[in-house]
């Protein structure tokens, strides 16, 4: 319940927001750009905690007046450890390393009201792992899934809802959450609602697709949002962008490299003539380093196979099946599932192919369509709208593809979040007179 002394017109002049299932903090990114304050992220992925920590600490840096010191960390000046010494302990506290589970919940509530510090929680954001959801994870799983224990973080998710009592909360998951089904044959999503509702909220959900807000790439999610109180028709309008700029505009000022090469620590940067990347606050000026531009190795017969579909692409805009390679190429048995794998990002559209989670183990989805490899971290960083500035961390403190990639494919695209989180802010102003 809300404190007695709780009144919706006297409430923080800067929203606040906590963000569950946090990952790398692409929904919270973008909601720190409308103007959200987030008082607590919980991720269960190590690595990911380290680059929320990472990241909290530079806003921090920067709001005093000294983000020259995360430039010397990224540098390699100083060490993760001499950097995280620079940021005070409820910065680097607001991030909470646990499991959001039913043995974890009331610790995890203690140290989310010690970070809340008796303010009331405005804002609840953040979805789920998507696997048991997803049309992929279901067509992988010998059961479709049912009965995994993912099916059901959302009933986690409803008790900060009741606790906490914010005026809104947002829930994002893949469009294939509409269709999943429970052992009993019922669905997912209305059991999802009726769970909010008995929690004492409105829901209403519209499937957004990234391509239609500023994002250059084709990513259908779901967008419930949840009002406490008995409301319609309140889903906020939120205004479609479209940059007019083609895929190419993303990959080139980055300089060109070869399958293995590149370097995850700071790189210039070419000169950059368009005005996307500024636009979507990708770039904050020309010639800006960048970490993280770094291509996997590919083995001969993946280089090969990468000169056929880009060559079919960039002439003939065929996408290769995997049964009409070269036998000689085809060196997987399974040739009914994944099929399409082979994909060039297509630098002559208005937006590429998903950026997925599995981005991590699969390099062949992402072809570069001019440079014969796959695509490093910070393309596909960029694909995400994540800035330039923003480190992928690893457990260890050494830089890694496989974690960086991890933690981009599965984020929420930032410039998606933050067009949703103005819709909302508005709608919070509106209601409750949030400055």
């Amino acid at each position: 319940m809300r404190p007695a002394w709780y009144d919706p017109l006297e409430v923080n002049t800067v929203p606040n927001c906590l963000d569950l299932f946090a990952g790398a903090g692409g929904l919270s990114e973008g909601f720190l750009r409308a103007g959200f304050e987030p008082v607590a992220h919980i991720e269960k992925d190590v690595a990911a905690c380290y680059t929320l920590k990472t990241r909290m600490a530079y806003k921090w840096l920067q709001k005093q007046g000294t983000p020259e010191i995360y430039h010397q960390y990224l540098s390699g000046e100083i060490t993760r450890k001499e950097f995280y010494a620079q940021a005070p302990d409820r910065v680097l506290n607001s991030i909470l390393n646990f499991e959001i589970s039913k043995k974890n919940l009331k610790h995890i509530f203690s140290v989310v009201d010690r970070c809340l510090e008796g303010e009331h929680l405005n804002l609840i954001i953040g979805g789920p792992p998507c696997q048991a959801y997803s049309l992929v994870g279901r067509a992988r799983s010998a059961t479709g899934m049912r009965g995994d224990s993912r099916n059901y973080l959302y009933i986690l998710y409803a008790e900060f809802l009741k606790r906490y009592q914010p005026e809104y909360f947002v829930f994002e998951n893949v469009s294939g959450l509409l269709s999943a089904k429970d052992k009993d044959g019922h669905l997912h999503f209305d059991k999802m609602k009726a769970c909010f509702s008995e929690c004492g909220y409105s829901v209403e959900y519209k499937i957004l697709n990234a391509k239609n807000y500023g994002v250059l790439q084709n990513r259908k999610r779901i967008i419930l949002i949840g009002m406490h109180g008995n409301f319609h028709n309140f889903y906020p309008e939120i205004e479609e962008i479209h940059p007019g700029c083609l895929v190419n505009e993303v990959l080139s000022d980055l300089p060109p490299v070869n399958a293995g090469g590149g370097d995850p620590c700071l790189v210039d940067t070419l000169p950059y003539y368009g005005t996307y990347l500024y636009d979507a606050q990708i770039k904050k000026e020309d010639r800006q380093p960048v970490t993280y531009h770094w291509a996997r190795p590919n083995t001969q017969q993946d280089l090969e196979i990468y000169r056929i579909v880009a060559n079919e692409w960039v002439h003939n805009k065929k996408r290769i099946n995997y049964c009409d390679l070269p036998k000689y190429l085809q060196s997987h048995k399974n040739t009914k599932v994944f099929a399409d794998r082979f994909k060039v990002v297509a630098q002559d559209l208005p937006y590429s192919q998903t950026v997925v989670a599995h981005i991590c183990k699969d390099g062949h989805y992402y072809i570069h369509p001019t440079q014969n490899r796959s695509l490093t971290p910070r393309e596909a960083a960029r694909l995400q709208t994540f800035p330039d500035d923003y480190y992928f961390e690893s457990i260890s403190g050494k830089p890694s593809r496989t974690a960086a990639f991890l933690q981009i494919g599965n984020a929420v695209p930032v410039l998606l979040a933050e067009n949703v989180a103005r819709a909302l802010k508005k709608l919070l102003e509106k209601h409750h007179r949030v400055l």
